[in-house]
């Protein structure tokens, strides 16, 4: 039976597909009613997560995992709600190897500009947006600008030379800038200014991430005194961290201020804002980015102690957040990282903005074609925490099996995916939106409840900004969100957001206004033609559709529940006479 869109689909029975993944049947409780879910080549046997009108709790979902240890089929390939990350070094920066990348799962592209000139960059934007066009699948690329970001560095060794030494050696740390191509292992330079006035004696001073550990003894003027915790090196231009430290240090360098103008130049997507520790941080960031930059989202890298302190402060004023684990590490007790990361992950959570989990994700797949158990186990654990992206640094940029890192995360997971209750975590994110929630929230908390309510194959959301797909995502449904949008940067900022697939609508904007309603079906069946060709929904599934009540900005707040047509013509576009 063919349904027409904008009307509203008879009930039916639905006849589940044999399944592939069985979870095992839970011992016997009051939830005796068999669940069965196919999401393409992968389904789930279970008691209901929503029996008895009590949704079934991540420990009882998780007791009923189990598996066949099949392997994905291509059937499954898309079906991954979370966005992959990776770093373009110049290895993989070609259009081909881009591709490759893309079709395995890469979502974002992103540019570590603390290497490599604006020509290598420039390279770098210019591939990417060649590989999406030639992407057999089609989908957007995002490229996102990783700013170096306010850093202190020891100066350049005498002769750059290494010098050996050894724990308990005491020596000077001077910021007198005559020195800072003199150094020796009676005295080196480090290039903050300030750092005899924030440190104090017994502080700690981490070198080349805190693989050499010097004590402050003592403080003369611009120089002080350290002692050597452990035997190591110095070595000319290596990173210092100050843990339990607060610097004063701008948030932006003047080659930051650079990059971000290259960034807008090039309309980079987003931006990946290093070492951010406060709420101003971001407003001088903006500031930066100007009227022409507005556009870019603002994700900031919280990697010290003072970023974790102010975080409630810098999440309200951020687009989305990066737990960067790598230098927070050093900032504060590696034992307490994890801790930091699943409130920092649940905190945005609340807040319905993206968070992207990094560093050493899948570090050994740099030289190994496999990576060790607990770094899958890490990506698992992230994506389970909450985390919409997860990110390959080194493993991408200058590993030998970039590929292979991409589809190890890709894998991972997507089977992270299928081990949470959804209908239990929708119930604690309800309960913790503040109450009277916006328009368009409502109406994305309401879609999400009657695509569990329906099981729904999908949400379709008609989006200018992003937003309502970003609320939509925020209430985490089990389907899929079809986010169209006329507007390409849009689309392409839509896989910060979890289980958001963009599609991008080519047809020009001036609809008249009687034609309106012609035009909001052609975009919902672009999208849905659009989603079965990747496989994401099937025939006459039902799907959810939230749009505006008219065009532009801000007009979200309409709910329609539709069915995919079985027959592909009636997914055919209609014309519209703009005269």
């Amino acid at each position: 039976m063919t349904f027409a869109l904008g009307h509203y689909p008879p009930s039916r029975p639905r006849t589940p597909s044999p399944p592939k993944y069985l979870p095992a049947r839970l011992p016997a409780t009051s939830h005796s009613d068999e669940y069965r879910s196919s999401i393409g080549g992968i389904s789930n046997m279970t008691t209901s997560p929503y029996a008895n009108s009590t949704p079934m709790s991540q420990l009882a979902w998780q007791a009923s995992l189990n598996t066949t240890f099949a392997e994905l089929t291509e059937d499954d390939h898309f079906l991954r709600k979370t966005s992959i990350i990776a770093t373009i070094g110049p290895k993989v920066n070609n259009v081909d190897m881009l591709v490759k990348l893309a079709e395995a799962g890469m979502n974002i592209v992103r540019m570590n500009f603390s290497h490599g000139s604006y020509e290598y960059h420039q390279s770098v934007v210019d591939n990417a947006r060649a590989a999406a066009a030639k992407s057999p699948s089609g989908r957007p690329l995002a490229i996102a600008l990783d700013t170096k970001g306010p850093e202190i560095r020891t100066g350049l060794m005498k002769d750059d030379a290494d010098i050996p030494i050894n724990a308990g050696h005491e020596f000077w740390v001077t910021t007198d800038k005559s020195f800072a191509e003199s150094g020796t292992a009676e005295q080196i330079f480090m290039d903050y200014s300030n750092l005899p006035k924030v440190t104090a004696p017994g502080k700690l001073i981490y070198v080349d991430d805190g693989i050499l550990s010097l004590q402050v003894v003592s403080i003369e003027g611009d120089k002080i005194r350290v002692k050597s915790l452990n035997s190591g090196t110095l070595s000319s231009r290596k990173g210092v961290n100050l843990p339990k430290t607060a610097v004063d240090l701008p948030p932006l360098s003047d080659k930051d201020k650079a990059d971000l103008a290259f960034g807008v130049k090039n309309g980079v997507d987003m931006i990946f804002a290093s070492f951010i520790r406060s709420a101003n941080d971001v407003k001088e960031i903006r500031k930066v980015l100007g009227t022409e930059g507005a556009s870019i989202k603002i994700i900031v890298k919280i990697e010290n102690e003072q970023g974790v302190q102010n975080f409630d402060e810098i999440l309200k004023e951020t687009d989305g957040v990066m737990v960067a684990r790598g230098d927070l590490g050093i900032e504060i007790p590696a034992s307490q990282v994890f801790m930091a990361q699943k409130m920092m992950i649940a905190k945005c959570n609340v807040a319905g903005k993206p968070v992207i989990c990094a560093t050493q994700m899948l570090e050994s797949m740099t030289y190994n074609p496999r990576p060790t158990r607990a770094e899958v186990s890490d990506v698992a654990n992230a994506v389970m925490d909450g985390a919409d992206c997860v990110m390959l640094s080194g493993e991408t940029a200058k590993g030998k099996y970039p590929i292979e890192a991409v589809k190890m995360m890709a894998e991972t997971a997507y089977l992270a995916e299928k081990s949470i209750a959804y209908p239990h975590l929708f119930d604690q994110l309800r309960a913790l939106t503040p109450r009277p929630t916006e328009t368009a929230e409502t109406l994305a908390l309401s879609a999400v409840a009657a695509a569990i309510e329906q099981d729904a194959g999908a949400i379709i959301v008609l989006s200018t900004s992003g937003v309502s797909a970003r609320l939509l995502s925020k209430y985490r449904p089990s389907c899929p969100i079809i986010c169209v949008t006329r507007n390409q940067q849009t689309a392409r900022q839509a896989h910060l957001s979890r289980g958001v697939y963009p599609v991008w609508y080519p047809e020009p904007r001036g609809v008249p206004s009687e034609k309106w309603q012609i035009d909001v079906d052609n975009r919902i069946r672009y999208g849905l033609r659009a989603a079965l060709q990747l496989g994401i929904v099937k025939p006459e599934a039902t799907v959810m559709a939230v749009q505006g009540w008219k065009g532009g900005l801000g007009h979200t707040n309409t709910l329609r529940i539709l069915s995919v047509p079985a027959d592909p013509a009636d997914l055919d576009l209609h014309s519209i006479d703009r005269e």
